[in-house]
């Protein structure tokens, strides 16, 4: 945002990732900056896709002078296909984008888009030095923030609490967060404001039965049910980051949970653990069904999933299967990680 602020036309703009909310976002801006609104967008704004339209088309359209505008925006999506084309191909795509990138049309922005390119491959590599490339992804710190401008975009507010529970179940996914977002300014209409316990009834509750089911199996080590429950969760549609996402929120509320006093009641537990008065109950019964050490061994393979879904894993229910795997060991490996 601050390139584009300089008010100088990039050449050409390499858009990196999955999300769809940090790409529309990115995109708009980019329009935004360098297509005036009206009638202009309508002949200076145009979209290709790499799949089914020829390099040197995509090339020569971004060298055609657009009307009524100043500059255009060329947008290109599907630019990940290359790398599912022969080596010649590639290598003749890739000097014609080198000779592009050498004298771009100094009128065009060229906008290309792709869900994760292999960084060992010339066509990226020339992108990487050429380009001005944005990966869309967001680090944990900053998705509560995130998520506090989302809140103000839709003309509501986010208490910080709730911000950073919303960001902590839905793993810090923008898109996901977006769409709970618009749902929780609707139910807080009246109130303008929303709360980690508006959060906790309409965005946990909606997982909550989820977690705690894998957190009865998990902690009574039942491998086999674990494993047909996710695939039950797949078929329905679950996306696995949000289920790592899910699963990591409880890990740490059961943690949680086993530091407070053995006399804590449930409206105590609810109060300390900031969580529904149902949830907070069954919090406190699971918490000491799994040692600490279990959790925190269990906390660290769900950052090891959730790294691994983020590098573009090409298997992302291999990931999920060796997950419950590593959360489930049978009694005996248990017995003997313990060991001295």
């Amino acid at each position: 945002m601050a390139r584009l602020a300089r008010g100088k036309p990039l050449p050409a703009i390499l858009l990196q990732g999955t999300d769809s909310y940090l790409r529309d976002l990115c995109r708009n801006k980019i329009i935004d900056a360098f297509v005036p609104a009206g009638d202009a967008r309508d002949w200076a704004v145009s979209r290709m896709s790499a799949r089914t339209c020829e390099w040197d088309e995509i090339l020569q359209r971004a060298q055609m002078r657009p009307m009524l505008s100043p500059h255009q925006v060329l947008i290109v999506d599907d630019v990940g296909s290359i790398e599912k084309l022969g080596d010649d191909t590639r290598d003749d795509i890739t000097e014609a984008m080198a000779a592009y990138l050498a004298s771009p049309a100094p009128f065009t922005v060229l906008v290309l888009e792709a869900d994760n390119l292999d960084g060992r491959q010339k066509f990226t590599r020339l992108l990487n030095e050429k380009a001005f490339v944005v990966e869309l992804i967001i680090d944990a710190g900053s998705a509560p923030s995130v998520a506090t401008q989302m809140a103000k975009d839709l003309r509501t507010q986010i208490e910080p609490k709730a911000a950073a529970l919303l960001a902590d179940i839905l793993n810090g996914e923008p898109a996901r967060m977006h769409i709970e977002l618009q749902k929780l300014a609707s139910y807080t209409q009246d109130r303008g404001r929303i709360t980690a316990t508006d959060v906790e009834e309409l965005v946990v509750a909606a997982r909550k039965n989820t977690v705690w089911q894998f957190a009865d199996m998990i902690a009574g080590r039942r491998r086999d049910v674990a494993l047909a429950f996710l695939d039950n969760l797949l078929r329905e549609g679950e996306q696995p980051p949000a289920i790592v996402g899910a699963l990591a929120w409880m890990y740490r509320k059961l943690i949680e949970a086993r530091e407070l006093p053995a006399t804590t009641n449930g409206y105590q537990a609810s109060r300390r653990l900031g969580m529904g008065g149902e949830a907070a109950a069954t919090a406190l019964r699971q918490a000491h069904r799994m040692s600490k050490k279990d959790l925190l061994v269990g906390l660290a393979a769900l950052a090891e999933a959730d790294n691994a879904l983020k590098s573009g894993n090409p298997n992302p229910r291999a990931v999920m299967e060796f997950l419950i795997a590593r959360l489930t060991p049978s009694t005996s490996a248990a017995t003997a990680t313990r060991r001295p």
